[in-house]
């Protein structure tokens, strides 16, 4: 619910502050007072579009807070937190939650909600999870046909949500066959070019039966094979060098030397044993580089021009396989999975068959849930008009009877089901739909009705009524302040009122109070109590708050109320 709302600089309210609460909230006040703009405002802090037309006269900007209690966990909770904000708790599951809006008289707008700022769909969010706002000229619940519809689902309760995921599953089932199948209809000449690529593809792959890393092993091999000549030249060299056959000295015989002569002197110095140790290490490593050289030199003269043709070819092959698929790890990677998916591919005719069998049989249990949905929505349809109809009998309507009609309608995710709320305001006349057959006054008591109707089994934690009572007056008004009342005992209700026989329901009474310093003019808001707000009814009565006659009727009207405790 809303617990208190603080508006700044918005229309003509310069600075005001409303404490609400739960129950039953009635604001009034003088035509231009700027009653409207407490509406405007709420409509701000529930998303709605900003209008840099309501920002008060020679302000730089409007804002409006808003303070809401709420339940600490739930839908509402988790939408604050993933938009970064936070909530206050003050119970074991209540919290505190704070919003807001700005409005700059250049147009820009900026909210924020528990704290941190947040784009207005955040708003719009949460204002779908609280409040229901019923506008003077906007009854948009019952002009919008999937709104009538989704007030009969409320109002169906248990069955009618059971009815309705039950449909819902059961069309999500058949929709996503549906779609596959006809994909994999659309797409048949596409899958079966596909199939031949990926068949040829593979049968390429695997007779090249390529190794990982053979790419860059053929690559070095060629490299070797085509400088064969210089290779063995500066091998033999090298050998030559260290284990010649020629009349100068070798390494190893050289080393051979040094090592006998430092063996001769560490007779007489322990310390060259040591060096003589290194020594015939180095014979014995450069024995094994002299022996390694033979080998490479005996490796090069075995390999011919045979071997160089060979691995060229090699590398042709493998070379292709890196072009067509990029690198040669993928196209082995393709021969490891290919195989799936070219199954895949082969299936298709046995999987069109499976597709439109299970399609076939989804289409069957889609049936089923949508005719138990309508058979469920008819049962509530009767009820709803029922419960409605006896309704208007208490708000002065007692010769008008409502219908609640469930038609067919095209398929769609809430079902195959067109409901129509319709109204015959006199004995006789047809039931037509309520925008069109019923006046002003009459549409928005048919609208409270249907409200309070639905709140008895699905109350909305807030509803707030802009002028409701727009033409109707007497006991209608009477009877309409006490439904409002009734509705506020379940839900938190704000009502924009200029009759007094409204406003006397009320537990909470609030007046926006015009004043004028001779140059700007600018209202306050206030709470009455007492003789105040006697004054308050009596002038909504009479326009005189003065008047003795006005002043007892007031009390009068204040004492309905506590009859009705």
């Amino acid at each position: 619910m809303i617990e208190e709302m603080r508006l700044r600089d918005l229309g003509v309210i310069a600075e005001a502050t409303l404490p609400i609460g739960p129950g039953f909230t009635a604001i009034t006040g003088e035509t231009g007072a700027g009653k409207t703009m407490v509406v405007t405002g709420l409509g701000l802090l529930l998303g709605q579009r900003a209008d840099s037309g309501a920002v008060r006269a020679g302000a730089a900007q409007a804002s409006v807070d808003g303070v809401w209690i709420v339940p600490s966990e739930g839908a509402v909770a988790d939408r604050v937190r993933e938009a970064g904000g936070d909530l206050e708790p003050i119970g074991a599951d209540r919290a505190e939650l704070l919003v807001g809006r700005t409005i700059s008289s250049e147009g820009r707008s900026r909210a924020s909600v528990g704290g941190r700022s947040a784009p207005a769909g955040v708003l719009a969010d949460l204002a779908d999870a609280l409040v229901v706002v019923h506008g003077q000229s906007d009854q948009l619940r019952l002009r919008s046909a999937a709104a009538q519809r989704d007030a009969l689902d409320r109002f169906g309760g248990a069955p009618v949500q059971k009815a309705v995921e039950a449909y819902r599953s059961a069309f999500e089932n058949w929709r996503a066959l549906d779609r596959e199948l006809e994909t994999l209809t659309t797409d048949r000449d596409a899958r079966a070019r596909e199939a031949d690529d990926l068949r040829a593809s593979l049968g390429e792959i695997e007779q090249a039966a390529p190794v990982a890393g053979e790419d860059v092993e053929l690559a070095a091999r060629a490299e070797r094979l085509a400088n064969a000549e210089e290779l063995r030249l500066a091998a033999s060299t090298a050998h030559e060098f260290l284990s010649g056959e020629g009349d100068e000295p070798d390494v190893v015989a050289l080393l051979a030397e040094a090592r006998r002569a430092l063996e001769r002197g560490a007779s007489h110095d322990s310390g060259l044993d040591e060096l003589s140790t290194q020594a015939a290490d180095l014979g014995y490593r450069a024995a094994d580089l002299a022996a390694a050289l033979a080998g490479y030199l005996a490796d090069l003269d075995e390999s011919g021009p045979h071997e160089l043709a060979a691995v060229e070819e090699r590398r042709a092959v493998v070379g292709a396989l890196v072009r067509a698929h990029g690198t040669l790890d993928a196209a082995i990677a393709l021969l490891e999975t290919g195989s799936a998916r070219l199954a895949e591919l082969d299936d298709d005719g046995e999987r069109l068959e499976r597709l439109t069998a299970e399609r076939d049989a989804a289409a069957s249990v889609l049936d089923e849930t949508a005719a138990a949905l309508t058979a469920a929505r008819t049962e509530a349809a009767e009820r709803l008009g029922t419960a409605v109809t006896t309704e208007l009998r208490a708000l002065a309507m007692p010769d008008a009877r409502v219908v609640a009609a469930v038609g067919p309608a095209g398929q769609t995710g809430a079902g195959r089901d067109e409901v129509s709320i319709l109204l015959a305001p006199h004995p006789g006349s047809e039931p037509r739909p309520v925008s069109r057959s019923a006046s002003g006054g009459e549409l928005s008591r048919v609208m409270l009705a249907i409200e309070v109707v639905i709140a008895a089994v699905d109350p909305v934690p807030t509803f707030v009524f802009d002028e409701v009572d727009a033409g109707i007056g007497g006991a209608a008004a009477i009877e309409v302040g006490r439904r409002l009342a009734r509705l506020a005992e379940a839900s938190q209700v704000i009502a924009v009122t200029h009759l007094a026989q409204v406003a006397a329901f009320a537990g909470n009474h609030l007046s926006v109070v015009k004043a004028s310093d001779g140059s700007v003019t600018a209202s306050d808001v206030r709470r009455l109590e007492g003789a105040e707000r006697e004054a308050e009814m009596a002038r909504l009565l009479s326009g005189m708050p003065d008047s003795d006659a006005a002043l007892t009727h007031a009390r009068e009207l204040l004492s309905l109320r506590t009859d009705s405790d």
